[in-house]
């Protein structure tokens, strides 16, 4: 397999679907775990950066990377017990969750030292920048590789029960070293709260060169220095919406990455018409991930024709 252009670091876990009032499916997912199935689905050199138990859900999660095409090589190994997110669907088909990670391998990962000379990329968020003492570890990785010219992208994908009031001040210290910030509306007013919050306008101000928001059923949007575009969600019969925000954020990237366009000039220079083709691409991508169960993004062929 050939280095990969972009790198995505963070949790891979189990989510504990309810089948039933007593029953529950184990399926694969964590967010930055299904944004590298994303990007390796979608036929892009993609790499995961993790550390994977090596009980038997760890055994299902290696092997669900390697066989949507992602370059495992800089997955760490551990007997610690895998991560389990106890899923439940809110009203609005949205997905709720109950984490059990205390003690877990993900939370474990060391620094991986210097990446591949291929990484254009790296992509960060959601519990893996939360929970120590692998938080820094991450944090420390995404400042580095931003210093280093790579292009870093990161989701911070707030789970409201989980996330301390004190990670809104960890994410502003962050946004200097963030290229493209990619978050949900609920991400977005979570983040703004409070005496440390900080909104999508100040990030630009302090170096991001473009906000990515998925507004749910009403599309998404991005907002640069010079350009905001909105575009509409496609419409599909929604099954849930396990994984759709990892499956636009993984679909970004592998549009850039088809274009060469994974530099931070490169994103700061892309005009509204660009813009537009890349959330276009990235919706349809996510409207396949909603219309089946579960975080299950979707292969290069099932998009193609648009």
């Amino acid at each position: 397999m050939s280095e990969p252009r972009i790198l995505v670091c963070g949790e891979a876990l189990v989510d504990l679907v309810p089948t039933g009032e007593t029953t529950y499916d184990a399926r694969l997912g964590g967010g930055p775990f299904n944004v590298a199935v994303s990007v390796g689905r979608l036929g892009s050199r993609v790499g995961f950066c993790s550390r994977i138990s090596t009980d038997p859900f760890g055994e299902r999660l290696r092997a669900a990377l390697t066989a949507s095409g992602v370059d495992v090589a800089s997955v760490q190994r551990g007997p610690e017990p895998t991560t389990l997110a106890v899923a439940g669907i809110g009203p609005d088909g949205g997905a709720r969750y109950t984490f059990y990670a205390d003690g877990t391998a993900d939370r474990l990962v060391t620094d991986p030292g210097p990446l591949p000379a291929s990484v254009a990329a790296v992509s960060f968020g959601t519990l893996s920048l939360v929970f120590e003492p692998g938080a820094s570890v991450y944090a420390d990785l995404l400042r580095r590789s931003h210093t280093d010219g790579r292009l870093t992208v990161v989701d911070p994908n707030i789970r409201p029960d989980v996330f301390p009031d004190s990670y809104r001040r960890r994410f502003a210290a962050l946004v200097p070293s963030i290229d493209i910030v990619k978050a949900s509306d609920d991400d977005v007013h979570w983040l703004g709260e409070g005496v440390d919050g900080s909104t999508p306008e100040q990030w630009l101000e302090r170096g991001v060169a473009a906000v990515v928001t998925t507004h749910g059923a009403d599309g998404a949007s991005v907002r640069t220095r010079s350009v905001h575009v909105r575009v509409p969600a496609s419409r599909v019969p929604v099954a849930d919406t396990i994984g759709a925000g990892d499956t636009v954020h993984g679909a970004l990237l592998h549009w850039l990455a088809e274009r060469g366009l994974l530099g931070r000039s490169s994103v700061a220079a892309l005009d509204g018409g660009q813009w537009r083709d890349a959330l276009e691409f990235a919706g349809r991508a996510a409207a396949i991930t909603v219309s089946r169960p579960g975080a299950d993004p979707p292969w290069a062929a099932e998009l193609t024709g648009g």
